[in-house]
């Protein structure tokens, strides 16, 4: 793509005030969903356009809406912009570049639900997201976009702005709506579903960052338009955040029918150094690794990624390279897990702690032959058994690395170290035990213990 969509405003200077983003075409699809659609007419745009989410699942978007029971209010929509998943910053560049943005895609999709009361829930940690959104509600109250009577139209809608406290769990769409309530971030059984009964026991639609962002774009230009991009199951355009091995890190807007082949090596100017890469983590820190060779073959669309073995999940794509050791990157990911479990359920709460010691063990040369079958047998008793997909994702990326990678770990295991290169061009291997060398590439991270990889 040549004319950036999502990312049209980013890098315009002032792109986070209402002046700029109204002379560059912004709130006019507001103004025509108000003056000119139903909220049925809207929602069916949404539908037929194709939109799924973009916080991991990829549900379509205006189904989710029609899930909300008629004649049921009040109801509720929350955006959920409590994006904590390792890998991902993607909604972290629409909140500080084009604020305006997501809110428009609040209002529309709030009057589409028939909602007169939405809510940002923001990641605690991102401060100037926070403050860029706070003053974009702030000036939408002003020029009358929020509030009472919108544009004569005599809809109206409040939005409140609340701060995540640093949990991870709360990205989970109960354990969010927990959290707004005033509650313990704990995820609450399903179902009842949000859009039965979510926030207050009402009707609730939930929302990603980009999601929204993406409605008054479709509005404006219909469902037509946005379907050019993309594939037929997965159509339009999609940002995705590129971090680890590759020489132009950051985010991208692509159709959703490109290549990861075409994201790694045309867009980020292939992996760094020209060292090779080794294997690919598609979707976030959550969606099971692939090897290098078989991610580059696939689409960035949801079916194509599933087809290979992961999931897209939030775009968030993580290169490793030859030079890095997957038993230390799988060591660091079963850490995370383990410490943001709410401990709400015995399987991920003692699963997760379980599987970090183990990696960890092998990780630092203490490992036993027995023990990739017990991960495997650990990962297979939390898997669909945890009251929410955090379970799952901690899975993820154990059960991948063994599956893929398993001779990584047979090495750690019997030769007590990792074997991966000892030295990384001119930089010397760091050294752990006394007759072991490794790479300083390596991920791992223990502030106690030394060994291979650390």
């Amino acid at each position: 793509m040549q004319t950036k969509v999502l990312l049209r405003n980013v890098g315009v200077p002032d792109s986070h005030e209402i002046e700029t983003y109204i002379q560059r075409g912004g709130y006019q699809a507001l103004e025509r969903a108000l003056k000119e659609l139903k909220p049925a007419e809207i929602t069916q745009t949404v539908l037929s356009s194709g939109l799924r989410g973009r916080g991991g699942a990829g549900f379509p978007a205006g189904r989710k809406w029609m899930f909300l029971p008629k004649g049921v209010y009040p109801r509720y929509l929350v955006c959920n912009a409590d994006e904590g998943e390792p890998g991902t910053f993607k909604d972290r560049v629409l909140m500080e570049h084009d604020p305006h943005g997501v809110v428009e895609g609040i209002i529309i999709a709030s009057y589409a639900c028939e909602v007169e009361h939405a809510f940002i829930y923001i990641r605690g940690e991102y401060d100037l997201s926070y403050q860029r959104l706070r003053k974009a509600v702030d000036q939408a109250y002003r020029v009358g976009y929020l509030g009472s009577n919108i544009l004569g139209s005599g809809y109206r809608l409040q939005l409140s702005l609340l701060r995540g406290e640093g949990a991870y769990i709360c990205g989970e769409e109960t354990a969010l709506l927990a959290s707004l309530e005033g509650k313990r971030g704990h995820p609450q059984l399903k179902p009842p579903f949000p859009a039965v009964e979510g926030l207050y026991g009402k009707p609730t639609v939930i929302n990603n960052v980009e999601t929204l962002f993406n409605v008054p774009l479709i509005v404006a230009n219909g469902a037509d338009w946005y379907r050019q991009w993309g594939t037929q199951l997965s159509p339009g355009i999609k940002l995705y955040c590129v971090s680890g091995h590759v020489e132009r890190p950051g985010t991208y807007e692509l159709p959703m029918s490109a290549s990861m082949r075409e994201l790694i090596y045309d867009v980020c100017g292939g992996p760094k150094d020209g060292v090779a890469l080794k294997a690919i983590i598609p979707g976030g820190s959550s969606t099971p690794m692939l090897p290098a060779d078989v991610a580059l073959r696939c689409g960035l669309d949801f079916e194509s990624i599933a087809e290979a073995g992961s999931m897209l999940g939030s775009g968030a794509v993580i290169a490793i390279n030859e030079r890095t050791c997957l038993v230390g990157v799988t060591e660091r990911l079963a850490d995370f897990y383990r410490h943001e479990s709410c401990g709400k359920c015995i399987p991920c709460r003692e699963g997760t702690d379980w599987m970090h010691k183990i990696i960890r063990r092998i990780e630092h040369g203490q490992g036993r032959t027995e023990d990739l079958e017990l991960l495997l047998d650990i990962c297979d008793n939390i898997t669909g058994k945890s009251f929410c997909p955090l379970g799952d994702a901690a899975v993820g990326p154990v059960q991948s690395s063994i599956q893929h990678f398993r001779g990584e770990y047979e090495y750690h295991i019997t030769e007590k170290r990792c074997n991966v290169p000892a030295e990384v061009g001119n930089a010397p291997a760091q050294k752990g035990f006394a007759h072991v060398q490794s790479t300083p590439f390596c991920l791992s991270s223990s502030p106690v213990l030394e060994g291979p990889c650390s």
